[in-house]
């Protein structure tokens, strides 16, 4: 039998690909915007999404939409949103901007959970931000669970994934449980001082975009998001897993029924031909001046993809690196390649929501690492699934803030737009307490 995992804040799901990769059941995924609701039940059609604030559920409202009764739950695994780290002289974890990470401390106590896996950005681990893990380390001991000391910052570039990208991980058992311990680096960064001796270079961004057909090719991706296409080239060892094309692509996961003759994700970008000129002058390595977008390096690896803010921070959009044999920005799709989401997973198809999907991520691969530590305290040997199982309605990929939050029956939340046009916080707080009031849960 897997074991059991709950997602929270779980996004478009890449600690929860992660997570199966590595030999789990995840049963529920907790997120609060329903547009990532709407992938997330496209890739994982078999969880429960519950698309909720933690702030108000339950442990028992939890197994009640996952259905999974009394059983164990066996990690809880998620990144909270935290910011509050300007208050001098007061507890971190009191500042209200925080209260997101003391419901994932809740929530992991109230599901009984054996073990929890806490990520979130390096910058919690500098400066006066030491306080704040500091408390959060004291919260969960008096939840009855130990964490894994000290905590480290772990890139995923050093777990086969062609971009440096770093995130703190805490790993947390209850108390009697083994803790995981840090999976050890896999590979190191091209290009970068060597992380341990003897690891093999990870790969690079050609290795992760040689293959896929230039998206300016087609017509139809100046409309649509995919195409159907014979036009990919010899991949390298990471492109063929991402494509499913070798024995272990799948980990033990479950093998997804899908259609690897489209290229999807892939939505062309237009620029302007004074935008693509600037483009084609930046050198690899380097940023552009004007747009400030990184160009990547054929022979290296990418910098951090970011997300950018949501409707309700002003919707502000994240540069997509520039492509380091195109003159423009990189699609969707090559963004997950340099993420390590494999090409059967999708995202929304407009460009600024699958950005942002991929932005917000947990890399699989790192994700996969992550988990696997916490398979091996569980002492599970794990194994891959007989049955292979469909995705989700396609239409869940085109849905927007007003479709998704329809499909699933929730509010749509005022943005900071409309609260500075007059709608004021007190009436957004009172929307939220209304929109989650109710005792039943619903899921899709």
């Amino acid at each position: 039998m897997r074991p059991l995992g709950i997602d929270l804040f779980a996004g478009a799901g890449g600690l929860s690909l992660g997570f199966e990769q590595a030999g789990f059941d995840v049963a529920a995924a907790v997120e609060i915007d329903p547009v990532h609701c709407a992938v997330h039940k496209f890739n994982f059609p078999h969880t429960a999404i519950i698309p909720h604030s933690v702030e108000t559920l339950s442990a028992k409202q939890i197994r009640e939409a996952a259905g999974i009764g009394d059983a164990v739950v066996d990690c809880v695994f998620g990144g909270a949103p935290c910011q509050g780290f300007s208050l001098m002289g007061h507890r971190v974890l009191d500042d209200p901007r925080n209260k997101l990470v003391l419901e994932f401390v809740r929530i992991v106590s109230e599901l009984r959970a054996r073990f929890f896996v806490f990520e979130n950005v390096k910058g919690l681990t500098v400066g006066k931000h030491k306080a704040f893990l500091k408390e959060l380390v004291g919260a969960f001991d008096a939840m009855g669970y130990d964490v894994r000391l000290p905590w480290k910052v772990l890139n995923a570039g050093n777990y086969g994934t062609p971009q440096f990208r770093e995130r703190l991980i805490l790993f947390g058992s209850r108390k009697g449980e083994e803790l995981p311990d840090y999976p050890p680096p896999l590979s190191n960064l091209v290009g970068r001082k060597k992380f341990v001796d003897g690891l093999p270079e990870g790969p690079t961004c050609e290795d992760a975009l040689g293959d896929l057909p230039d998206a300016d090719r087609f017509q139809a991706l100046v409309v649509s998001d995919a195409v159907k296409t014979t036009g990919f080239k010899e991949p390298s060892a990471y492109a063929a897993e991402l494509r499913c094309l070798t024995d272990d692509a799948w980990h033990f996961g479950y093998v997804r029924d899908w259609n690897p003759a489209f290229m999807t994700s892939s939505a062309r970008t237009a620029h302007t031909a004074i935008s693509r000129r600037r483009f084609a002058e930046t050198a690899s390595g380097n940023v552009e001046p004007i747009s400030r977008f990184f160009r990547l390096s054929a022979g290296g690896v990418s910098n951090t993809l970011r997300a950018g803010t949501d409707g309700a921070r002003g919707a502000f959009t994240s540069p997509r690196p520039i492509h380091y044999r195109h003159d423009r920005c990189v699609t969707v799709r090559e963004m997950a390649r340099l993420h390590g989401f494999p090409d059967w997973f999708r995202f929304n198809v407009t460009k600024w929501h699958g950005a942002r999907q991929i932005g917000n991520a947990v890399p699989p691969p790192l994700a996969r690492a992550v988990a696997g530590q916490v398979i091996k305290a569980l002492g599970v040997e794990p194994a891959r699934p007989a049955q292979a199982i469909s995705l989700g309605d396609e239409k869940l990929l085109s849905l927007d803030l007003s479709g998704a939050a329809a499909h699933f029956g929730v509010e749509v939340l005022p943005s900071r737009r409309d609260r500075k046009s007059g709608v004021k916080k007190r009436k957004q707080r009172d929307i939220e307490r209304e929109r989650f009031a109710g005792l039943s849960v619903p899921t899709c």
